[in-house]
């Protein structure tokens, strides 16, 4: 659950819009805290073959999720990744790329399918 402005989201109505674009093969959304106690919705996307996250693609996201949700669930961040990281029981690590995002050590690394995938979200925002 993100909290930007107060305001309780749902990562997963996230992730039902996002992973129905045809250009999105995969996709993270996590919070990042800022300086005045607040959050920024940060969405990391793994694009399929042959596309770019430009301002076009975006936008595109952008647009969908203010209409298939809230203007509240757009992410202030998109970033393109060549991984997004999973448990051993194909679950999703959100935590741990919010450690990573925020300089964090990850602690539970063991637990990882794809361990290596972390060391590209550290500063990415």
């Amino acid at each position: 659950t993100l909290n930007p402005g107060g305001v309780r989201i749902g990562t997963s109505e996230i992730y039902r819009i996002v992973e129905g674009l045809p250009e999105i093969a995969d996709c993270v959304v996590v919070g990042k805290d800022t300086a005045d106690d607040d959050v920024e919705v940060c969405l990391f996307v793994v694009l399929r073959p042959g596309v770019t996250l430009d301002s076009v693609l975006a936008k595109k996201i952008r647009t969908a999720i203010a209409e298939g949700a809230t203007r509240r669930h757009v992410p202030k961040h998109i970033r393109a990744v060549s991984a997004i990281p999973y448990t051993r029981n194909s679950k999703k690590v959100e935590m741990a790329v919010r450690q990573m995002i925020h300089g964090q050590d990850v602690p539970n690394v063991d637990a990882l399918a794809n361990p290596e995938s972390l060391e590209q979200y550290r500063g990415i925002v």
